[in-house]
C-alpha cells in the first residue's frame, strides 16, 4: 500500500483539490454563506457593529468575541445576548482560561506558540466547563473553543443533554485544522463550524470540504497577529469550493486586543466599525461576480 491507498481507505482525499470542484453542500436554510464580524469585543463594540450594519447595508450573521466570558461582566453578557436576539444575530464568546495568558512560558515561547489558547492542566479543563456553564446561564448558546479536550468534553454534554441541542462549538482559529484529516476529528467531537488557517490555499480548503459537512470558518482578511492576509477577492471561488462558509473580515494593521477592556474602548469601537465597511466591500466583490451566490437569511443559526 502507499498513502493514496491508505487515505482513500479512510475516505479521506489523496490529493489537494486542484480542480477546485464546486461544493454542493449547503447551510440547512439553503445559504452558501454567511457573514461573521469577529473580534466584537464587548456591547458597545457590538452596538457599534449594528449601526455600522445598517449604514453599509451588511447583513451580519454572527459575532464572535475574542477576550472571553471570563473578562465580561454579568451584565455586559446579557447585553450582548439582548442585542443578539433584537437584531438577529448570533453571538458567540471565548471560553477561558487559556494557555497564553497563564504563568507557563512554552506558550509564550518562539517554539510553543502551538498551544495558543489551550488549557493547562485540569484546573484550567473545570475552569474553562465553568466559564461556559455560566455564559449559558445568562444566555450565551454558542462559543468558541481552542481546546481539543474541552471541544470533546463539550461535544459530549451536548449530546447526552447537559447543553441545549443547538449549541454551537465554533473552533478557534488557534485550532485551526490545517488538512482534511483534522478538520474530521474536530467534527466527529463535536464542533459545529471549524476556522481553516488563514493562508491555505483554495486547493487544500476544497480538500478539506470534500471531507466534512460543518461549515468552515474563514478570514478573508485576517489581523497581523494571525499573517495579515487580505484575500477579498477571492471570496467567489471560496464561497463556490468551501460552502457552506462564514465569510470572515478581521482587520490588519492594528495591534494587540486581547485581554479586551475598556481602556481600549475607542479603538475597538473603531476597528468594529472598519470590519462592517470591509465586510460590505468583499460583499461588492462577491455580487459583481457571484451575483447568484445564496446567503443565508439573516437571523440563521448554525
Amino acid at each position: 500500500m502507499n498513502a493514496a491507498d491508505i487515505l482513500k481507505s479512510f475516505q479521506l482525499p489523496s490529493r489537494d483539490a486542484h480542480d477546485l470542484p464546486t461544493s454542493a453542500k449547503r447551510f440547512a436554510d439553503g445559504g452558501q454563506y454567511r457573514i461573521e464580524i469577529p473580534s466584537c469585543e464587548g456591547p458597545k463594540a457590538m452596538e457599534a457593529v449594528i449601526d455600522a450594519a445598517k449604514e453599509y447595508h451588511v447583513g451580519i450573521h454572527r459575532i464572535s468575541q475574542g477576550s472571553g466570558i471570563m473578562l465580561q461582566t454579568d451584565d455586559e453578557t446579557r447585553r450582548m445576548t439582548a442585542l443578539g436576539l433584537a437584531n438577529d444575530m448570533e453571538v458567540c464568546l471565548f471560553v477561558g482560561p487559556r494557555a497564553n495568558w497563564d504563568v507557563g512560558v512554552q506558550a509564550a515561547s518562539s517554539g510553543g506558540k502551538v498551544l495558543g489558547s489551550s488549557l493547562r492542566g485540569a484546573d484550567q479543563l473545570g475552569y474553562g466547563i465553568d466559564d461556559v456553564l455560566h455564559g449559558l446561564s445568562l444566555g450565551i448558546t454558542s462559543v468558541l473553543v481552542a481546546d481539543l479536550g474541552q471541544l470533546k468534553i463539550l461535544g459530549d454534554m451536548r449530546t447526552r443533554g447537559d447543553l441545549p441541542s443547538n449549541f454551537v462549538l465554533k473552533v478557534s482559529v488557534t485550532l485551526a485544522a490545517a488538512n482534511p484529516a483534522t478538520a474530521r476529528i474536530l467534527e466527529d467531537l463535536g464542533a459545529t463550524s471549524i476556522n481553516l488557517p488563514v493562508d491555505l490555499s483554495l486547493a487544500q480548503i476544497a480538500a478539506i470540504r470534500q471531507t466534512v459537512d460543518c461549515a468552515i470558518d474563514f478570514y478573508v482578511e485576517a489581523p497581523d497577529d494571525l499573517g495579515g492576509t487580505v484575500r477579498h477577492y477571492e471570496i467567489p471561488e471560496l464561497v463556490r469550493v468551501a460552502a457552506p462558509i462564514y465569510l470572515k473580515f478581521g482587520l490588519r494593521n492594528h495591534g494587540p486586543l486581547y485581554p479586551s477592556g475598556q481602556h481600549l474602548d475607542h479603538t475597538v469601537i473603531a476597528l468594529s466599525r472598519e470590519r462592517v465597511r470591509r465586510a460590505s466591500i468583499g460583499l461588492a466583490i462577491l455580487k459583481r461576480t457571484m451575483p447568484n451566490a445564496v446567503a443565508s437569511p439573516i437571523g440563521a443559526r448554525s
